[in-house]
């Protein structure tokens, strides 16, 4: 859980970068990923793993570590709407981005710690 937890904020970081990288551009649209949903992901874990969606016949079936559509950028609504049609709020995207980093740092540390028992128990058995 932690680990797709690492990776979803690693995701939602990419798409909160594209948000500032395109601060400029007409028209734009700030993004964000809907937030994770542990008990779907848990479900779906249980009834034998989570599934990629096919779009072309050629491709290969493979798993995901998320649930189908969770990771789709979603239009959010800025509170600040400039004249081009960008609703891109430098600010509000610098305060997602920093929340984003403490709160993977945090789950990181407790995958390493998680990791850490891991081992001990290892070695002492």
């Amino acid at each position: 859980m932690l680990r797709s937890k690492m990776h979803w904020h690693q995701t939602r970081q990419r798409v909160l970068a594209e948000n500032i990288a395109n601060a400029d551009s007409p028209d734009y649209l700030a993004k964000d990923l809907a937030p994770i949903n542990f008990n779907t992901i848990l479900k779906l874990e249980k009834a034998g793993g989570l599934q990629t969606r096919q779009t072309n016949k050629l491709h290969l079936q493979g798993k995901s570590i998320f649930p189908d559509g969770d990771l789709v950028g979603k239009k959010m609504d800025g509170f600040e709407m400039t004249p081009s049609g960008n609703n891109v709020n430098l600010e509000e995207q610098m305060m997602k981005v920093t929340a984003n980093q403490m709160d993977y740092q945090a789950v990181a540390s407790l995958y390493t710690k998680g990791l850490g028992m891991i081992r001990t128990a290892v070695r002492k058995s």
